[in-house]
């Protein structure tokens, strides 16, 4: 792409919610879900034309209320999760459920972004996830290298792992666990491990990250005042397994070894105001994606906690150890830098940082 411009496209409503659809492998696309307490929420399906520099989208209905959180299946294009507001005995609920989308959209077919969204069709739902007894959905997320039979979802101070079945039009909880402790202790995030052959997960409450394992339900292990404040966001290291990225309201990013918690490999200060995202990119575990409150989306190159740091690069043979630990060091202090930084306003619409 030679044109450096970034790429707006511009909502109807408010949004929150942004998920990548990995399923897809033959296109670049999004999923945005819309907050609206007036009108329908939608689903928008964003396709990016990366030689074009160009963006065609659909529209989707979804009826049930705000979006917070929407997670797309890593095994089915075309089945999605999300998390939204409902109103119930006069009460806000957050609930969760999976959707499928219309038919027409699995050929592909598209508007302009510029086309109206008044004939737009309405998502398929295939079931809910039964949060009743449980309280309000925090997030949820597919088993990242399943066959999207398998959710996680955190709900107040439950964890709870639920099969699908049937075509997904059926929900089963098949194990759960209680977060226990002083307080009304309540989990704000979570993600799913792609490693150990998925059988863990990493989840937030508060100040804490603790690490689980779904097999046994219990805690593996805890990083007490991983952050000053609230942790907003996690994300696993896609090609190294014990490394784990979390951000949160005390505008910092970490990055932590979680085969030795006592303090994070790496710390990152240059978001102004509450960091509610944080991404590695899947191919290339150097670069590091994270978005504030601050107006600003964040591009980092961090090599020297990457998979295959720069230093790396140098032949072996032609150092002695005390040398080449130098070069490495020197290599990667240099090489931890911030490839882009992009302003943004709420006014201007969902800036998709491509």
């Amino acid at each position: 792409m030679e044109d450096d411009a970034p790429v707006i496209y511009g909502l109807e409503f408010q949004a929150r919610a942004l998920t990548a659809q990995t399923a897809e492998t033959d296109a670049i696309r999004f999923l945005v879900g819309t907050q609206s307490l007036r009108y329908d929420n939608q689903i928008h399906v964003i396709d990016f034309d990366d030689e074009n520099n160009i963006i065609n989208k659909n529209v989707l209905l979804h009826h049930a209320g705000e979006i917070w959180q929407i997670s797309a299946s890593p095994a089915d294009r075309n089945v999605l999760a999300t998390c939204y507001n409902k109103i119930s005995d006069s009460k806000v609920m957050t609930c969760a459920a999976v959707w499928r989308m219309p038919k027409e959209l699995q050929g592909g077919n598209h508007e302009s972004p510029d086309d109206t969204s008044s004939n737009a069709q309405a998502l398929e739902l295939l079931c809910h996830l039964d949060n009743t007894a449980h309280g309000n959905m925090a997030c949820v997320a597919w088993e990242p290298l399943g066959d999207g039979k398998k959710l996680l979802s955190l709900a107040d101070n439950y964890l709870m792992i639920w099969d699908l079945q049937e075509s997904s039009t059926k929900s089963t909880l098949s194990s759960s666990v209680t977060l226990e402790g002083k307080g009304q202790m309540r989990f704000t995030s979570g993600k799913w491990s792609p490693h150990h052959n998925c059988t863990q997960v990493a989840t937030a409450n508060d100040t804490a990250i603790r690490g689980w394992d779904i097999r046994s339900m219990r805690q593996i292990y805890c990083i007490e005042n991983a952050h000053g404040q609230l942790v907003r966001d996690l994300d696993f290291n896609p090609n190294k397994q014990y490394y784990l990225a979390s951000c949160g309201d005390d505008c910092k990013v970490k990055f932590w070894d979680t085969r030795n918690i006592h303090e994070p490999v790496k710390t990152l200060e240059e978001h102004s105001h509450w960091v509610w995202s944080v991404r590695y990119n899947h191919s290339h575990d150097q670069l590091v994606l994270t978005g504030s409150s601050d107006s600003r989306v964040i591009l980092s190159n961090m090599v020297s906690i990457s998979s295959e740091p720069f230093g790396h690069l140098v032949d072996d043979e032609d150092l002695s150890d005390q040398e080449d630990n130098l070069q490495e060091e020197k290599y990667n202090s240099l090489l931890d830098i911030y490839i882009r930084v992009v302003n943004y306003s709420a006014s201007e619409g969902y800036f998709l940082p491509l």
